[in-house]
C-alpha cells in the first residue's frame, strides 16, 4: 500500500467492517461524496481525513498504525482558506473536533488570539463574522466550535495552552465581553487537565512568536497562516515545534501568577467600562 492506493485500501478497509459509507462519512465528520471521492482515487485524503477515517470504522492500533505512516508520506499539507470556506466552516470545526477527540496530549502556542477552545460564545462570533459568512452558516459555525470545548472536561486528556499577554489585551470586542472572556481563561485554568501559560510581555524572550502552531501528540502539528492552514507530520518537524512550544512554556507565567496578569488586564477592561 501506498499513498496512490491508500483510497482503494480504505474502501476495503469499510467495507470488511460491514458499515455503510454514510455511517464512516458521518463519523468522520464529512460528506459521503468526499468519502466516495477519496475512495475512488480521485480525491487525496489529509492526515487528519486518514485518522477521522479509521476511527470511524473502529480499526485496531496496529492497523491503524499502517494506515496513518501510509498517510504521513507526504510529510507537509497545504489547505487555503478559501478551499475550508468552499467546505463550510462549520464541517471544519467538526473535523476538528473528531481529531480532538482522538489527541491525548494537544499543545498550542496562539500570539494572535484566544484559542478556540477557550473562546466564549461572543468571541467566536467576531472571529468568524470576520469570514462574512452567511448567517446559517455562521450559526452553525459557532455552535460547532462551541461544541468543541465538552472535550475540555475529559479527565482522559491534557491540554495546554502557551498564550501571549498581547492576546489578551487585543481588543476583539467591547470591554464588558473582553473582561468576561478572560474570567473564562481564569475558569479554565482551574480544570483538572488544562494548563494555560501566559507569556508576559516583560519577560525577557529567546524566540520570536511568528504564528500560531497546535500539536496532538506528537503525530501533527498544525499551523495557520493567512493564507492556508499548514499540516506537518515529519517527526523531526513536529520535534522542532514540540521545542518550540517547551521553550516558550518555560517563560511564561503560570498558575497563580498567570491567573494574576489575567485577572489584572480583566480589571482594567471593566475600570474603561465603568468609566466609559
Amino acid at each position: 500500500m501506498n499513498r496512490s492506493t491508500l483510497g482503494s485500501a480504505l474502501r476495503e478497509l469499510r467495507k470488511s467492517s460491514g458499515l455503510e459509507a454514510k455511517a464512516v462519512a458521518r463519523g468522520a465528520a464529512m460528506s459521503s461524496s468526499k468519502l466516495s471521492k477519496i475512495e475512488n482515487g480521485n480525491t487525496a485524503p489529509s492526515v487528519t481525513d486518514v485518522d477521522c477515517i479509521l476511527t470511524a470504522i473502529g480499526v485496531s492500533n496496529e492497523a491503524k498504525a499502517e494506515f496513518m505512516a501510509v498517510a504521513r508520506e507526504a510529510a507537509t499539507e497545504v489547505t487555503a482558506w478559501r478551499l475550508v470556506r468552499r467546505l463550510g466552516y462549520s464541517r471544519k470545526q467538526q473535523q476538528v473536533q473528531a481529531l480532538e477527540a482522538q489527541t491525548a496530549l494537544l499543545r498550542l502556542f496562539q500570539p494572535a488570539l484566544i484559542p478556540g477552545l477557550l473562546q466564549t460564545p461572543e468571541y467566536v462570533r467576531a472571529v468568524f463574522t470576520r469570514e462574512s459568512l452567511g448567517e446559517v452558516e455562521l450559526e452553525r459555525t459557532i455552535g460547532a466550535r462551541l461544541a468543541r470545548q465538552r472535550v475540555l472536561y475529559s479527565r482522559e486528556k491534557t491540554f495546554r495552552f502557551v498564550i501571549t499577554e498581547s492576546v489578551l489585551r487585543w481588543r476583539v470586542l467591547p470591554p464588558l465581553m473582553m473582561a468576561s472572556q478572560l474570567d473564562r481563561l481564569i475558569s479554565a485554568s482551574r480544570l483538572p487537565g488544562v494548563d494555560i501559560r501566559v507569556v508576559a510581555l516583560a519577560t525577557q524572550q529567546t524566540d520570536f512568536p511568528s504564528h500560531s502552531f497546535c500539536i496532538t501528540d506528537d503525530r501533527i502539528v498544525v499551523i495557520e497562516t493567512a493564507h492556508a492552514e499548514i499540516m506537518v507530520t515529519d517527526p523531526k518537524d513536529v520535534a522542532l515545534y514540540a521545542h518550540k512550544f517547551e521553550r516558550f512554556s518555560e517563560s511564561a507565567l503560570s498558575g497563580d501568577a498567570m491567573r494574576s496578569l489575567v485577572e489584572t488586564i480583566r480589571d482594567d477592561f471593566l475600570r474603561e467600562q465603568e468609566t466609559g
